[in-house]
């Protein structure tokens, strides 16, 4: 018998409210594989010693959720493709002794979105330009959006979230002022902020919703609360939403096949993450 598990988890502030701990270690113990989870909370002034912590206990992998997808990039060996398109981290691999930063993130929410609909030569419209916004953004616009809003209160960021996306089609940015009014020729909408999350002592966005349109589909990340005050009120004016629970189920899905090379079942892990929501 062995009794030394790999080593896995997420560095995260504020950590509590995130489940993906559970999700995870479901998916280990119902294909009984010798990994652990373990979720922490990691302040930003501590994220380089977090993953020096990680190098020493020999971790094969592990997530980065709110704030650290982007700072992480400078303390790891490399990064792969869409993590280096997107300029943004949501997942570490140990590899040939290296760690390694991925993105899931924008993979998890495209295939939870095409679901509903799909981004091909639509107009999406993203609040927020962190990492989820980031990988987000660029996965509708590769996935053929005709055009990709960035909507940010930081004008630096937006502005450079939107030139980026502008490399692969058209992009508009747009300062969050005080009540923000949705630009009307948005078709999709997608809050990639914190904004909602249990935790986070906020849970209204800053917006306009006589902006909102029955003909939008309107997206949130937050998957704690799944049910968030922004898709309440729109499902009220007729939109049809989208919660956060998909995208972190897919990505996860994706993260632990990339530290175990095992294909775990979706269901499993999204039968685990209602019983705990």
């Amino acid at each position: 018998m062995n009794f030394l598990s790999q080593l896995t988890g997420c560095f995260s502030t504020p950590a509590d409210g995130n489940p993906t701990v559970a999700i995870v270690e479901a998916a280990y113990a119902h294909h009984k594989l010798n990994f652990r989870y373990i979720n922490t909370e990691v302040l930003p002034k501590d994220l380089k010693d977090a993953v020096a912590g990680a190098r020493a206990m020999n971790w094969v992998g592990f997530h980065l959720s709110a704030p650290h997808k982007v700072e992480v990039i400078k303390y790891l060996d490399g990064l792969g493709e869409s993590a280096k398109v997107m300029g943004a981290v949501n997942c570490v691999v140990l590899r040939d002794g290296k760690l390694i930063g991925e993105n899931t993130d924008g993979k998890g929410f495209l295939e939870s979105l095409r679901e509903v609909i799909d981004p091909a030569g639509k107009v999406v419209t993203v609040l927020g330009a962190g990492g989820a916004a980031r990988a987000i953004a660029v996965e509708v616009a590769l996935a053929g959006a005709i055009s990709v809003n960035i909507v940010n209160r930081n004008v630096v960021r937006g502005e450079e979230l939107s030139a980026l996306v502008s490399g692969i089609c058209k992009s508009n940015f747009y300062p969050w002022d005080s009540n923000f009014a949705v630009p009307v020729e948005t078709e999709i909408l997608v809050n990639a902020t914190t904004v909602g999350m249990h935790g986070n002592g906020d849970s209204n966005l800053d917006i306009y919703f006589d902006s909102l349109n029955e003909s939008m589909v309107v997206a949130d990340v937050i998957i704690n609360p799944p049910l968030t005050d922004l898709l309440k009120r729109a499902a009220q004016i007729g939109c049809r939403t989208i919660d956060g629970l998909g995208m972190v189920v897919n990505q996860g899905v994706l993260a632990i096949k990339y530290w175990t090379g095992a294909d775990v079942d979706a269901a499993v892990m999204r039968k685990k993450l209602l019983e705990v929501l």
